[in-house]
């Protein structure tokens, strides 16, 4: 039997915070390139920031991760939490930076 820390339900919203994280930081990083407030520091994503297919990606990529940590969670519940919670962490801050530098130009 699991503990409540790796319920299954736990776990599903550990993912779907993820994915909506993701994809804000998707959204306010593309506004902020577009207007020119900013740059996209990942150079993976700097060429492509201010196309279409930036969301795309950003959408695939969060699920595709999703997926695989749902199926580590069916093996190794526990670290599939803690690594879910600090990718989650992880993007918290992004999306807080993001906010962050979007009010910072507006001064």
């Amino acid at each position: 039997m699991t503990s409540y820390l790796v319920s299954n339900r736990v776990m599903r919203y550990l993912l779907g915070v993820l994915i909506g994280l993701v994809v804000s930081d998707g959204v306010i990083s593309r506004f902020i390139v577009t207007e020119k407030l900013g740059w996209e520091a990942n150079p993976f994503l700097q060429t492509i920031v201010g196309e279409d297919m930036f969301l795309a990606i950003k959408v695939v990529g969060v699920l595709l991760c999703s997926l695989i940590l749902w199926d580590i969670y069916r093996r190794w519940p526990k670290l599939a939490v803690i690594s879910s919670l600090c990718f989650v962490v992880l993007y918290l801050g992004i999306v807080l930076w993001n906010i962050y530098a979007f009010f910072a130009t507006q001064v």
